[in-house]
């Protein structure tokens, strides 16, 4: 049985929090670059090189990516092999609070939504969601999330008997009302499946899937529902454009015979993320 040390599991988390608020990760910022390169309206063309540009800065001089240096997501998977010497949450929101300090970040977090909306002055809690896994390691996904796109956020109760193509104009329509309020180019999470609540959880995870979905049939969905939604006209931060979207990914859970959930997580152009296994 391995025991992981209160110092790795801190010191890891810090600097996850660290690496999501400073830079992009690759495969984001080859969106962009690919975006740019083909888009054809200037305007959006001019944008997305701004966005580009900011991301360079970001990266360089160790300045947020953005003035809302988000919500903190954990997503914390240990391995049935391991054990923590501590408690794994409190380390967890020690290490967001001392990085948000240390870093200048600006903290968001209020201590309760309708009667005290005083700012925590950490950016915690962070909202922690964890697995017991397979394996003698312990995965930390830190995941950034910004008001703007949050409050985008939807979910829909269809019925089993719907077809795809309702859910399919459901999320276009949705991204197309959402306008420039998220900040696009999008990088889309949808959750199919499950409960409300696991459905919404599930798009904050798909989200953070670099490959399309291995099964041939939601992997053609995640290419109709991307087209569909760059024919919108949106464009990069509502500019206009054939850019509206970056990336759209599914991820499935079983459901009950009377129920067919679809949740939509919209990222906005920084999708600000990092993992590490230790």
């Amino acid at each position: 049985m391995r025991t992981i040390s209160h110092n790795q599991l801190y010191s890891a988390v810090v600097d996850l929090v660290f690496q999501a608020n400073f830079s992009l990760p690759a495969h984001v910022y080859q969106a962009l670059s690919t975006m740019q390169a083909t888009e054809q309206k200037p305007l959006a063309k001019e944008t997305l090189s701004i966005l580009i540009q900011n991301a360079d800065i970001a990266a360089q001089k160790h300045i947020p990516l953005c003035q809302d240096c988000g919500s903190v997501i954990v997503f914390l998977e240990i391995g049935t092999g391991v054990t923590i010497d501590g408690n794994p949450e409190s380390i967890i929101q020690n290490a967001v609070a001392d990085a948000y300090k240390n870093h200048y970040l600006r903290p968001s977090i209020v201590k309760d939504p309708l009667f005290d909306r005083t700012n925590t002055g950490s950016n915690t809690p962070a909202f922690i969601h964890t697995e017991i896994v397979d394996g003698s390691s312990v995965t930390i996904t830190v995941y950034l999330k910004g008001g703007g796109s949050e409050n985008m956020s939807s979910l829909k109760m269809f019925t089993p008997t719907t077809d795809i193509e309702e859910i399919i104009e459901y999320i276009v329509t949705t991204v197309k009302q959402a306008g420039p309020n998220p900040c696009p180019p999008l990088f889309l999470g949808i959750g199919i499946g499950g409960t409300a609540d696991v459905a919404m959880l599930n798009a904050k995870k798909a989200v953070l899937h670099k490959e399309p979905h291995p099964q041939e049939q939601y992997r053609k969905l995640e290419g109709e529902i991307l087209q569909r939604c760059n024919k919108t006209g949106v464009g990069p931060l509502g500019f206009g454009g054939k850019n509206t979207v970056a990336m759209v990914r599914i991820k499935e859970a079983p459901t009950h015979i009377a129920t067919l959930p679809v949740a939509l997580n919209l990222n906005c152009h920084s999708l600000r993320y990092r993992s590490i296994a230790i």
